[in-house]
């Protein structure tokens, strides 16, 4: 592990005019701007780590103003420091004496706080990055390549992050989470024991993936503003390329709802999959009403029906602010499929102590990403829950939406409605983000 100080972190406000096409719209958030607050950490020996956080438009610099607030406790530490302890330094970014009263681990300030770490992890699979039989000889330069300053016949191999945590001894990964209010529904031991599970079996499961990819679902054909003439055509398009499993944005109009889902699910027939997503819209019991009278179309799960505060009203509810309200989720049985976010929750840290609770409880994972970078970000989240933690793919499957791909150098790969997973050989990192603004 290099013993790299971080000398600078800088931070960008990148907005998508999404709400023109209406991409992204749903009961709740009917203009959406796809934004991302955009996090490049650097380090004295040219290693640069790459983060973001989701957000819709305005609002954006609200986050940056919080990211440049937190770069205060990550400017001047040694990348080697952090990993040797990240909880730690989870804590220092998440709990600040004063800080933490912006949250805490909520809110704008959790979204900065991801952002940080996202990149941090993103710097620490760079970091870890193997190369063989030569010393010295790469310097990195952004986000997807390398420059050869003196001949050398290595190979560079970098390393994913999916395959970093994969390959982490169990013990570290432990010490990567931080385990403060949620030990009454799972110790570190029982954590620990999780992991050494999941040994079993791993190398296969690993190959499998590498060949097969990750089961998704795509919530591009149903976006609320779409007419239905474009529902029809991106759904006929879906089909085609292989997708069974179908997302839609539901809540603004119960008619509207009955008559849209009537059409998704005439056009991708019984045996294909259909969810409901209604984006916090209802009360508690105008949600019952209202999935009642859609239950005809055999949903198989109704997404964020209510306030994600409200634990004891919800049936089914898939993203939350941090682990604690996961927690409880968890414990009052509210949930039957726990959607993780790379963005909301605390980055890789909080996430790994989610996935380790949904295993304990037997809960499916169904992680969130509809958002610009959420699909490059959240695969390697999802493919560590399968090799190392859940082994199971039974009722799992991973968001997808097709859009701003392509401002990615190495956009997430999808082969037959599956994520194909980025190979260790080749350049890629947690997400590959950004080498061009637009």
């Amino acid at each position: 592990m290099s013993n790299a100080k971080i000398i600078g972190l800088a931070v960008s406000d990148v907005r998508f005019p999404t709400s023109l096409e209406q991409h992204g719209s749903d009961a709740m958030h009917t203009d959406p701007d796809y934004s991302v607050a955009y996090v490049v950490i650097e380090t004295d020996d040219g290693l640069k780590g790459y983060g973001l956080t989701f957000t819709l438009g305005k609002g954006t610099e609200i986050v940056v103003c919080a990211v440049e607030a937190l770069s205060t406790f990550v400017v001047g530490k040694c990348l080697k420091d952090i990993t040797g302890d990240f909880r730690s330094f989870y804590r220092l970014i998440t709990s600040d004496g004063q800080m933490r009263w912006l949250g805490p681990e909520k809110g704008v300030i959790q979204l900065a706080s991801a952002a940080v770490l996202n990149a941090v992890w993103d710097l620490w699979a760079r970091a870890e990055g193997k190369v063989s039989h030569c010393k010295a000889s790469y310097i990195y330069l952004g986000a997807h390549q390398h420059h050869l300053v003196a001949p050398c016949p290595a190979t560079v191999h970098t390393m994913p992050l999916w395959k970093l945590l994969v390959d982490m001894d169990p013990m570290k990964l432990i010490s990567c989470i931080d385990f403060r209010y949620i030990t009454d529904a799972l110790t570190e031991q029982e954590a620990l024991d999780i992991l050494l599970k999941g040994q079993e079996g791993k190398q296969k499961r690993e190959e499998q993936m590498l060949n097969e990819g990750y089961p998704a679902y795509t919530t591009s054909c149903a976006w609320l503003g779409y007419p239905d003439q474009q529902l029809k055509q991106l759904c006929t398009a879906a089909l085609r390329d292989g997708w069974t499993r179908f997302k839609v944005k539901v809540g603004a109009d119960l008619q509207d709802d009955i008559r849209r889902c009537a059409l998704i699910r005439e056009m991708i027939g019984p045996c294909n999959t259909l969810m409901i997503d209604a984006n916090q819209r209802w009360d508690v019991e105008e949600a019952i009403t209202w999935v009642t009278r859609l239950a005809e179309f055999k949903p198989l799960w109704i997404e964020e029906p209510t306030s994600p505060d409200d634990i004891l009203g919800h049936a089914t509810i898939s993203k939350c602010h941090n682990r604690v309200m996961f927690k409880q989720l968890l414990q009052a049985s509210a949930l039957q499929f726990v959607q993780i976010d790379s963005c909301r929750l605390g980055s890789v840290n909080e996430n790994l102590a989610i996935l380790l609770m949904a295993c304990k409880f037997q809960v499916p994972v169904c992680p969130h990403a509809g958002g610009v970078g959420l699909c490059e970000l959240v695969q390697h989240l999802i493919l560590f829950d399968y090799i190392s933690v859940s082994a199971s793919l039974q009722n799992r499957m991973c968001e997808y939406v097709d859009h701003l791909h392509e401002h990615f150098k190495y956009p997430v790969v999808i082969c037959d409605a599956q994520y194909m997973p980025p190979k260790v050989s080749l350049p890629c990192h947690y997400f590959d983000l950004i080498c061009k603004l637009r």
